[in-house]
């Protein structure tokens, strides 16, 4: 019987470790496309006369999102001393997902004016929001389920996820921006 709990203890803390990478590597995807795509999204977003301008406008609505992320702690991790770190998780990454599909759909300054730039920093605040409260709750999650001798190892995951997250949202940013043309690129890309 103890062997049987032992395989399944197993199985459990290894699935909140797959769970805890995969999502930080979500996340934090979703800030180095935004970090990497900021002269496009300038453009579309922000449009001036001065490239520059558009480019400084981007970057500080992702400024905002990194600004927001210590609020996200405050927010989710009372909800995670409340109501338990799962259900603060399951809200971050669903929070994280609204944020960025509805980022993907967001009609552009051309379609539909400033409140394109207005949804996009709400949506960026949003976002920022949900990663505050991921990474933390994952690590304090994994430390909670975790034996002594496993827990700086098993907390090292979210970590190793948010740098693959990156070095994924820059590696598929070059590799569209090397197989595209300029235009298709900046248009649909």
């Amino acid at each position: 019987m103890v062997w049987v709990y032992s395989i399944s203890a197993q199985i459990i803390q290894r699935r909140n470790i797959i769970s805890g990478a995969i999502g930080n590597t979500l996340e934090w995807y979703d800030f180095a496309v935004y970090g990497t795509m900021a002269p496009i999204i300038g453009k579309l977003f922000f449009p001036s006369s001065d490239p520059f301008t558009s480019l400084l406008a981007a970057f500080a609505v992702l400024a905002v999102g990194y600004i927001a992320r210590p609020l996200g702690g405050v927010l989710l991790g009372h909800m995670a001393d409340k109501m338990g770190r799962k259900p603060a998780l399951i809200c971050s990454v669903i929070m994280m997902g609204a944020g960025t599909t509805a980022i993907a759909f967001l009609p552009t300054y051309a379609e539909i004016g400033s409140l394109a730039a207005i949804l996009l920093i709400l949506l960026r605040i949003l976002q920022g929001l949900s990663v505050g409260g991921e990474y933390p709750s994952s690590i304090v999650f994994l430390a909670e389920h975790s034996s002594i001798e496993k827990r700086g190892f098993n907390t090292s995951w979210p970590m190793f996820g948010s740098v693959i997250g990156f070095l994924l949202g820059s590696a598929i940013c070059s590799l569209f921006s090397n197989l595209l043309s300029t235009e298709a690129f900046q248009t649909w890309g």
